[in-house]
């Protein structure tokens, strides 16, 4: 049995697969408590593998994302290879703190810094991108340089995302992406990755 707090189909409003139609599923639970987090990640049903394959069946998209919470607590790799044998294309999002199923089409991760504790990348499965959430007091270049230490050798370098905090204030907020522009016109190995689902008021 999975916990799952929500599926809900809608566009990828974040990172490289932008504006893509996706079918989401969010795990409840995950191992951080990341103050700007927008997922309720406590309340949850529990669904078996099959219930899940049976309640996204009637979507269009053959893409899915596994969300959370931090959905590396419940997903592994039969519950991917499950979904591959009905025809989707799989995506995770991950604060990469946690091992990730190896057969993934794709992996997002989204490193925090857990309180007293450093960033790492756990498991064999390399992120295809790393997209920070940019605040006023980021400093991309010292978290990039934890997660990159800890990515093997002849690791292909993953696309890099800063993303403007959302804090709920507007003028805050217009500081915040003021601040993330500024700093990836100096460092154009970063692209800039906005919350296009809250622009356009979408789920």
């Amino acid at each position: 049995m999975k916990k799952i707090n929500d599926i809900f189909y809608s566009l990828q409003g974040e990172g490289h697969n932008t504006g893509r139609a996706a079918v989401f599923i969010r795990f409840a639970g995950c191992n951080l408590r990341c103050p700007f987090c927008d997922t309720e990640f406590d309340s949850y049903r529990e669904m078996t593998d099959a219930d899940i394959v049976k309640a996204i069946g009637h979507y269009g998209s053959r893409f899915v994302v596994l969300t959370g919470g931090e959905p590396t607590l419940q997903a592994d790799e039969a519950f991917v290879e499950l979904l591959h044998s009905h025809g989707y294309e799989v995506a995770m999002e991950s604060n990469g703190t946690r091992p990730a199923p190896k057969n993934l089409d794709w992996l997002t991760v989204s490193p925090k810094r857990p309180s007293g504790g450093r960033m790492e990348l756990r498991g064999e499965r390399m992120p295809d991108e790393i997209k920070i959430v940019f605040g006023e007091d980021t400093h991309p270049e010292e978290m990039l340089a934890a997660l990159m230490s800890a990515l093997p050798q002849h690791a292909v370098s993953p696309q890099k995302y800063l993303q403007p905090c959302d804090t709920g204030n507007e003028q805050q907020n217009a500081r915040i992406t003021a601040r993330c522009v500024d700093y990836i016109l100096k460092h154009p190995e970063w692209r800039l990755s906005l919350q296009t689902h809250k622009l356009i008021n979408i789920k």
